[in-house]
């Protein structure tokens, strides 16, 4: 498969990752299926695109009719099968259960020719594993965005076991098309981003745990001690407190390394539905912004 090759995409999720891939491959003028398991996950995942970019014709960066044509691109479905029909690459975008993205490969793996490209967005879980539950490994690859995929320019494109040389050049072509830019990964738990920031983020809640400082001093400090445009606590809130939780328990189960514990307080935080913006609270109290 050659990127030339791609006329359609397939994206296999409407989730906040979902739909903003979905809009990314149409902003580079490919026609998009987004499929989720009911239509009223595909309808939000239609809201999560148009909403940003309506602010942008506020703005003046773009025109009603440039977002109704981005929109116009993207096929909303629930069937997987007319979803992959016709797509030369699909994307997987769902929530970080392996059996579950294991299910959704599965699925798509009975209505797609064998020189379809498989990618997974997974933060952390393994491409080779997944890949074997398929009949394609050596087209198998990691594709992961960063959130928002609209604004995020990174792509960790991870290489599998089975992963050929041809698939990865193929992904890398593909990131820069779509504006992007990618980094190789041959695959370990976490990847290159996720391994670093991690331990940071889990850190932060220990230090909040120990009473060492403020939420806002934490966040604070980071900002003005190291540049990051965010602190860790409004990238939890942001990213979702749970999905930060999960990927802590895949890398603490995979490496058996002890930095990657996740904090008692994270735990707490998601156990009473403290899961960040999305639900209104996290870390901080969102309820009362405007």
């Amino acid at each position: 498969m050659q990127v030339e090759d791609v006329k359609k995409v397939c994206v296999l999720g409407a989730g906040a990752m979902g739909a903003g891939i979905a809009q990314v491959c149409s902003q580079a003028g490919y026609a998009v299926a987004m499929r989720d398991i009911e239509q009223k996950f595909v309808d939000a995942g239609f809201k999560r695109i148009r909403g940003p970019l309506m602010k942008r014709v506020e703005k003046g960066k773009m025109t009603a009719a440039e977002v109704d044509a981005v929109v116009a691109r993207i096929q909303g479905t629930t069937d997987v099968a007319s979803a992959v029909k016709g797509a030369q690459l699909v994307i997987e975008a769902v929530p970080e259960k392996m059996e579950l993205k294991k299910q959704v490969w599965a699925e798509a793996e009975r209505s797609c020719p064998p020189e379809v490209v498989f990618a997974s967005n997974t933060s952390s879980l393994s491409i080779t594993e997944m890949a074997a539950s398929t009949k394609r490994p050596d087209r198998f690859v990691g594709m992961h965005f960063f959130n928002p995929a609209p604004v995020m320019k990174l792509v960790e494109v991870i290489r599998g076991s089975e992963t050929s040389s041809d698939t990865i050049a193929f992904a890398k072509s593909f990131c820069l098309k779509l504006g992007k830019e990618a980094v190789e990964v041959r695959e370990a738990p976490g990847f290159v981003v996720n391994r670093l920031l991690v331990p940071m983020m889990n850190e932060a809640f220990n230090l909040l745990l120990e009473g060492v400082a403020t939420a806002e001093d934490i966040d604070k400090a980071m900002k003005l001690g190291t540049n990051m445009p965010m602190g860790p606590f409004e990238l939890a809130d942001f990213t979702g407190l749970d999905i930060g939780l999960d990927t802590m328990e895949t890398l603490f189960r995979e490496t058996g390394d002890g930095k990657f514990r996740p904090s008692p307080l994270l735990r707490q935080y998601v156990r009473a539905g403290r899961l960040g913006r999305k639900t209104g609270k996290g870390v901080y109290d969102y309820t009362a912004s405007p």
